[in-house]
């Protein structure tokens, strides 16, 4: 299997820590979500998605959009499950649902040893190990214990997005993706990950 390594790394940090936090990162496209289910269906964890914090219509200024990874409300998801998970504790959140444009109802989460990030900007310098000394707190700076970039060529990327969802393929061509990559060549983001896979093989 291809994750072997990354799910061998995970059963030895689960034998010497209370809790472990994963960020799985990469390309729209790339298989992020389906390695998150196979985490949770193998470890019966935690999976939070960055889908869950794109920023509400009010803070889409032009200012915020200008960001490299600003489209993500990086301040909500630090104050409502950063620190609760990096101390083990029970923690509740507002998902953002982009289909109706708003914050749903709560959804709560009882502590579990392992906690799977799943999304683009899950490793935004606001909250990561690895971003400039200037964005990063004691608190935050050792989030993740392993982060993950899946990545896959273009053209497949391509194939898998129209097959998922033909009606947005334009929007992911012109505006997503664009977005994506920005993030990712910013802030050299696979460059910082503890492992790399490609999904296009």
């Amino acid at each position: 299997m291809q994750y072997t390594q990354l799910f061998n790394k995970i059963d030895e940090l689960l034998t010497q820590k209370e809790h472990v936090i994963i960020a799985i990162e990469g390309n729209s496209g790339a298989g992020k979500s389906s390695l998150a289910e196979l985490l949770r269906n193998t470890y019966s964890c935690n999976l939070i998605s960055m889908d869950s914090f794109f920023l509400r219509l009010e803070q889409r200024t032009p200012e915020r959009l200008s960001e490299p990874g600003g489209n993500i409300d990086y301040e909500r998801f630090g104050s409502e499950v950063l620190k609760s998970l990096k101390m083990g504790d029970n923690f509740v959140y507002r998902p953002y649902d982009c289909k109706i444009m708003q914050l749903t109802d709560p959804v709560h989460f009882k502590h579990t040893r392992l906690t799977v990030v799943e999304g683009v900007y899950s490793m935004h310098p606001y909250f990561t190990r690895i971003c400039e000394a200037r964005a990063v707190t004691v608190e935050t700076s050792a989030l993740y214990d392993i982060s993950v970039f899946l990545k896959v060529n273009e053209d497949e990327q391509l194939r898998r997005l129209r097959e998922r969802n033909p009606v947005l393929l334009e929007r992911f061509i012109n505006e997503w993706i664009p977005i994506e990559n920005r993030y990712f060549e910013h802030f050299k983001i696979s460059q910082n990950c503890d492992y790399i896979f490609d999904s296009t093989l």
